[in-house]
């Protein structure tokens, strides 16, 4: 018997550092020890969380961006992940009205990006966890503003973390009661020094990193299951909605297939490539080769396409540099005719050379005219529309992308050589030329995610 898809549910916080992704990872790991068909979704452009979602669960996280996807990617997206499952527990992004465009300061709904646009376009219902670490009773005037400010998004519940002790806990549950008595307050978390999550540069350390990450998930599932009504969090769910209609699977793939057979550099230093993009290539009927830089691994001699994508090279320049095989395959798939494409890391290493945080220069694959530093490491983030330049694997020159930029490396020197992008941001202000194109051989620092809406 078909079982009828899973109802969904965000988690979201009036800020970052609120404690939500901690608080989601120990529902999804209690959730999956109690036998629980649990999946998983992160709401906008991140590749370092879902991977600890899907540790937690033993099911792939998808990402699920309101501003980067055409509508029917979203829904095609969020249904699979909903027909799969008893549940799907929605981790947001920033804080829940944070967006990429400013529009009546996040209340007049509409695709701004944020994690509340998600929410209003899915129908899945909101538990807004809020640090209450230096406040009381003021933390109830939180919830009751993030309560009505938008409206179309429903915070059903609230958590609050961060709790100093039973009293405190009693302040902020009666002051909610009173200020909200139908958003119920699911429990209220302590302050625990033992679940924490290290950070780097680019937000949390790899989950694949991690020294030890089972006990952490359990230690977060622990706590979850003795401080979180949990059930009263489950029962709340409720099934997808676009527009009062299900809306049929994209045609197309995210990102055109680069290639008949693709070598897909994974690992970890190569780590940030989106599901979605790998399994709609395999849906167009791709043949997906993974193959690893740093344990000196060759791409594929048959691949027609090569792809690095984005990760975290520069703290494995030295590595990389020394990987003789790997770096020599790169060459020869781009002297046989291979596409190659690289994205951000990916982008940096198909260079000419990389400088650390050190300030020690590596070589690297030097078939593109770019020169990379992180001796002066500054902050390049945001979303990104992206125009072709030229005609190549991505369409013909014109054809439009939208994806995401994050990085801390100044491009020392770029070019000569055709710019593969025209970029802009979110709010459409022109940023110029992005990434470079030698022939087959081309990439940026642009994330891509999907194909504009047509």
């Amino acid at each position: 018997m078909t079982r009828p898809p899973g109802p969904g549910v965000v988690i979201a916080a009036p800020a970052s550092g609120s404690g939500k992704t901690t608080l989601t990872l120990g529902l999804l790991r209690h959730l999956a020890a109690a036998g629980r068909r649990v999946a998983s979704a992160k709401a906008g452009p991140d590749y370092i969380d879902p991977a600890f979602h899907a540790a937690a669960t033993g099911r792939p996280c998808l990402n699920l961006d309101a501003w980067a996807m055409r509508e029917t990617t979203l829904a095609a997206a969020a249904q699979s992940l909903c027909d799969g499952a008893d549940l799907v527990i929605c981790e947001g992004v920033m804080g829940l009205f944070d967006g990429a465009v400013v529009s009546d300061a996040g209340r007049g709904g509409g695709n701004d990006g944020s994690t509340a646009a998600l929410a209003e376009c899915t129908g899945w219902p909101v538990v807004l966890v809020v640090d209450a670490g230096a406040q009381a009773a003021s933390a109830a005037a939180v919830v009751k503003g993030f309560h009505g400010f938008r409206p179309g998004v429903a915070v059903a519940a609230c958590v609050f973390n961060r709790v100093g002790g039973a009293r405190h806990a009693t302040i902020l549950t009666d002051a909610c009661r009173r200020a909200l008595p139908d958003v119920p307050v699911l429990g209220c978390l302590p302050g625990a020094d033992g679940v924490a999550l290290p950070e780097r540069h680019l937000g949390l350390v790899q989950a694949s990193e991690h020294p030890d990450l089972a006990r952490f998930l359990d230690a977060a599932a622990a706590l979850v299951a003795k401080h979180l009504d949990v059930a009263a969090l489950v029962a709340l769910a409720r099934p997808l909605r676009f527009g009062g209609e299900k809306k049929a699977p994209p045609v197309a793939p995210p990102l055109p297939p680069l290639g008949q057979r693709i070598a897909v550099a994974r690992d970890d230093a190569f780590r940030f490539s989106y599901p979605l993009v790998i399994d709609g290539w395999r849906s167009a009927g791709v043949e997906v080769a993974p193959f690893s830089p740093l344990a000196d691994e060759a791409p594929d001699t048959a691949a027609d396409a090569v792809y690095l994508p984005g990760g975290y090279p520069e703290l494995a320049a030295g590595r990389l540099a020394a990987a003789g095989n790997f770096l020599a395959g790169l060459r020869a798939a781009a002297v046989r005719g291979a596409v190659l494409y690289g994205e951000c890391g990916g982008y940096m290493v198909l260079g000419r050379g990389l400088v650390d945080a050190d300030g020690g220069r590596h070589a690297m694959a030097g078939l593109l005219a770019l020169e990379t530093s992180f001796a002066r490491p500054k902050l390049r983030l945001g979303y990104r529309r992206a125009k072709v330049v030229g005609p190549g694997p991505f369409g013909a020159a014109g054809a439009h992308y939208r994806g995401h930029e994050f990085h801390y490396a100044e491009t020392t020197s770029e070019g000569p050589g055709e710019p593969l992008f025209e970029a802009a941001d979110a709010q459409s202000t022109v940023l110029g030329a992005a990434g470079l194109r030698a022939g087959n051989v081309m990439g940026s620092f642009i994330h891509l995610i999907d194909r504009e809406q047509g």
